[in-house]
C-alpha cells in the first residue's frame, strides 16, 4: 500500500485500535533477547521500538486466509496451522522475529539469514490465540501474489506470545504517529 494511502492509514488505526482493546494482554516484564525488560508502562517503550524488539519464536507455518482481521478468522486459521503442524514431523525453524514501526522481520536464529520482512502497512491483523496461548500470529498481505496470509508462531511462554501481539499494536501506533507528523505540514 502506499504510504499516504488514506485506506492503508485506516487498516493502521483499526489494526491498533482492535489490539488495545484485547483484555487478554498482559503488560509484564519480560526478557527479550536483547535482554531489556519490556517496562510496565506502554509509553516507555518508544526508544527500544524504534530499534526494534526482539523475540524467539518457532514458525509453525501459513494459511490463505479470506479477511484481513477478526478474531474467529484468526483462532480458524490458527488451528488450521496447528493440526498441519502436528501432522508433520519436521523440527519447526526457530525465529527472530524483530518488531519495529517499519513492521516485522524475520531471521533464522540459528544461521542468521534474513527470511522475510513484512512492511507495517501489509499487516492487517495480529493476535494471541485464546485456546493455543503460546501462539502469535498476524495476517499479512503478500507482496508477490497479494493474498491474505495468516503466518503463527510458537512462543516459549503465554506472556512472550502476547508481549510480541502488544509490542505489533505499539508498532502500529508509532507508525500511525510518525506518518501524521510527516504530513502535519501539508
Amino acid at each position: 500500500a502506499a504510504l499516504g494511502s488514506g485506506a492503508a492509514m485506516e487498516a493502521l488505526r483499526a489494526a491498533g485500535r482492535a489490539v488495545l482493546r484485547s483484555p487478554r494482554l498482559a503488560r509484564h516484564g519480560l526478557g527479550l533477547c536483547r535482554r531489556r525488560k519490556l517496562p510496565e508502562s506502554w509509553a516507555d517503550m518508544q526508544e527500544p521500538l524504534l530499534e526494534g524488539m526482539c523475540f524467539t519464536l518457532k514458525y509453525l507455518g501459513m494459511t490463505l486466509v479470506e479477511k484481513p482481521k477478526g478474531e474467529d478468522m484468526a483462532a480458524a486459521a490458527i488451528r488450521r496451522i496447528v493440526a498441519t503442524a502436528r501432522v508433520g514431523a519436521r523440527k519447526f525453524q526457530k525465529v527472530i522475529l524483530t518488531v519495529s514501526p517499519r513492521g516485522i522481520s524475520l531471521q533464522d536464529a540459528d544461521t542468521k539469514e534474513m527470511v522475510e520482512s513484512i512492511s507495517i502497512y501489509r499487516i492487517s491483523y495480529c493476535t494471541t490465540d485464546k485456546l493455543q496461548n503460546k501462539v502469535f500470529a498476524y495476517v499479512a498481505q503478500s507482496q508477490e501474489s497479494g493474498a491474505l496470509e495468516c503466518h503463527a508462531f510458537l512462543s516459549p511462554k503465554k506472556k512472550i506470545a502476547q508481549a510480541v501481539t502488544l509490542t505489533v499494536a505499539q508498532a502500529f501506533q508509532m507508525a500511525l504517529d510518525l506518518w501524521e507528523a510527516a504530513n502535519a505540514g501539508r
